[in-house]
């Protein structure tokens, strides 16, 4: 367990009772951090937002999920433990620990964000109960960022023309997507794209639309998708013991801010995914100098049924193989209806 993890879970057995009148003190860790999501939603929220919610009964302090030492792929085992007993977890990383997590933001499961909140909807029941029953963790919010699309430097008709290409793909679902359109899936961190962009080490990139303009890839791109391939979800949730040593009326006051906060980080993700196309392409100035607009490469009919094929031949069955029988049940419990495919255990 990493260094900051011991530490905090010393706080967390050490800590002095509360006196009674003072305020609850909760330690929270957030999304990623230096995004829309953190600096403007979450860490006003937690900061200064529930202390006025709750009329001053709890006072809050909140970092970033990738900071201070803490590592993602760690967060529902630390979360179960309480050494953080609020906490968020992005589903593509958890996933590697609890894989069926990650059913409602498969590649190109949701192609828009209004599919993407059906597939929340019919999922969230069942996203409650595992975590409750497999890691102690009572889900209080689950939020979206901005969409995930192809960024490519020359230029492409839809899904089928990036075969033979190198793709910057950064999971792996991703990749497996990448090799059924017979693309090579490279696997490049966020803050090298560009530079592997420019010098020829991938052809094209899968990145947010807002966060692909914000570091330059539309100087080194020349077309970009509009079908979203992927979202990163992330859950919030508390440690089920920390939640329940809450008084009753504060967790419901916590609860309901939470859901207000839940809808201006999905509509905050729409309005940054429409605002990173529009950037993109120049429809609007958005404060850096541009040496060319980018061509937007609708959706088309074709690309919309290789999506259908792609999701039940591929990402399902790839899905299933690192899930299990279980999480096909699963499938087709809840989301086989809504999507039109059905999952088959090995």
């Amino acid at each position: 367990m990493p260094a900051f993890a011991l530490l905090l879970m010393a706080l967390c057995l050490t800590s002095p009772a509360r006196a009674k009148d003072e305020p609850i003190r909760l330690q929270v860790v957030g999304g990623l951090g230096g995004v829309t999501q953190f600096t403007r939603l979450e860490q006003p929220f937690w900061e200064r937002e529930i202390t006025e919610r709750t009329g001053g009964r709890v006072v809050a302090t909140i970092i970033p999920n990738d900071s201070g030492g803490l590592r993602g792929q760690e967060m529902l085992q630390l979360m179960q433990l309480g050494v953080v007993p609020f906490g968020t977890g992005l589903l593509s990383v958890v996933s590697a620990e609890e894989p069926e997590l990650n059913a409602v933001d498969l590649p190109i499961l949701n192609p828009d964000m209004a599919t993407l909140k059906k597939t929340v909807t019919a999922f969230r029941a069942h996203l409650i109960n595992i975590l409750r029953d497999r890691w102690d963790i009572e889900l209080l919010a689950i939020y979206a960022y901005p969409a995930q699309v192809l960024f490519c430097r020359s230029a492409f008709r839809g899904l089928d023309d990036i075969a033979g290409r190198r793709v910057r793909t950064s999971s792996v679902a991703q990749s497996d997507l990448m090799k059924a359109l017979g693309a090579i899936p490279v696997v490049v961190p966020f803050a090298d794209v560009v530079d592997a962009v420019r010098q020829g080490v991938v052809d094209c990139a899968i990145t947010g639309t807002l966060s692909g303009y914000e570091i330059g890839l539309g100087d080194v791109t020349t077309h970009v998708h509009s079908m979203a391939i992927s979202w990163g979800l992330s859950f919030f949730g508390a440690n089920v013991n920390a939640w329940q040593a809450l008084p009753t009326d504060v967790r419901e006051q916590i609860r309901s801010s939470l859901g207000d906060l839940e809808s201006r980080i999905w509509q905050q993700a729409q309005a940054d995914t429409a605002r990173g196309l529009d950037c993109n392409t120049g429809a609007i100035a958005c404060g850096r100098p541009m040496t060319h607009r980018l061509a937007v490469v609708q959706q088309s009919t074709a690309d919309a049924a290789r999506r259908l094929n792609l999701i039940s031949g591929t990402i399902l069955p790839r899905w299933i193989q690192r899930c299990g029988a279980a999480c096909a049940d699963a499938w087709n419990a809840y989301l086989a209806k809504l999507h039109d495919a059905t999952a088959k255990a090995e």
